[in-house]
């Protein structure tokens, strides 16, 4: 049995291992597109019990896939995702996590630009409120000979109280020369002079965080296939927050 990570291991740095302990080890969910091919998965944790997945993502030559995650159990969540990607392949990865109480969520990407050509894009969308914790820790590694690379990380997080944490650690390297790589991150809280001017026009308190925060998530899902669907889910996970 592989032994539970400890906080030494760069990827389980903020993990509540006292959570993930009884989940440990977890089974990894190989995901393969063919050249030429896309596919695309959404994924929504917003049960009761804890839970932790772990992707596996190869793509050939050309092939596409496109990942979308809602991270909002009322437990601990979290998701690990491994993507390799081939010549000209594209990987988009739109993600939102939503946490309160205790509890912890947390997503974890490696993405290998192994071949010229290829293109990624992380969008990750977090939003914490009471002591809760929501972590993101994602590197983009480009492997010496692929030229032409594209990778970005546009990570976001959002604190409703202060007592409320957030880690987030976007991370590039490099091997090659002719690659276009650029990340962004930013912990912050809801806009006061938005939510006032909101308020100035009737609207309940409660209900203007909820608007803005709605357009806040929306990001992560903007043009997926089942975006209706990730909106409504994430909406619910909202409405526990504020």
């Amino acid at each position: 049995m592989t032994a539970l990570p400890t906080r030494k291991d760069e990827d389980f740095r903020y993990a509540d291992l006292a959570a993930l302990a009884p989940l440990w080890p977890v089974a990894v969910e190989t995901v393969a597109v063919a050249a030429g091919e896309s596919g695309n998965l959404a994924l929504v944790l917003d049960g009761t019990e804890p839970v932790a997945r772990e992707l596996a993502i190869v793509l050939g030559e050309g092939a596409a896939f496109d990942l979308r995650i809602l991270n909002a159990p009322s437990a601990y969540g979290r998701v690990a995702v491994r993507v390799e990607l081939g010549k000209g392949a594209s990987f988009t990865l739109g993600a939102a996590q939503l946490a309160g109480g205790e509890q912890t969520v947390e997503i974890v990407t490696d993405v290998l630009h192994a071949h010229p050509d290829a293109v990624s894009q992380q969008v990750v969308r977090s939003v914490a409120g009471g002591n809760a914790t929501a972590n993101y820790l994602g590197k983009v590694r480009v492997a010496k000979g692929a030229d032409g690379t594209d990778g970005s990380q546009s990570i976001r997080a959002m604190l409703l109280d202060r007592t409320a944490t957030a880690n987030a650690k976007p991370e590039l390297e490099i091997f090659a020369d002719d690659v276009k790589c650029a990340h962004g991150c930013a912990v912050g809280e809801l806009d006061a002079n938005g939510l006032f001017y909101m308020a100035q026009r009737g609207l309940p308190p409660a209900e203007a965080k909820k608007l803005m925060l709605q357009a806040f998530v929306a990001e992560a899902f903007a043009g997926a296939a089942d975006e209706e669907r990730l909106l409504e889910a994430a909406l619910a996970a909202l409405g526990r927050l504020v």
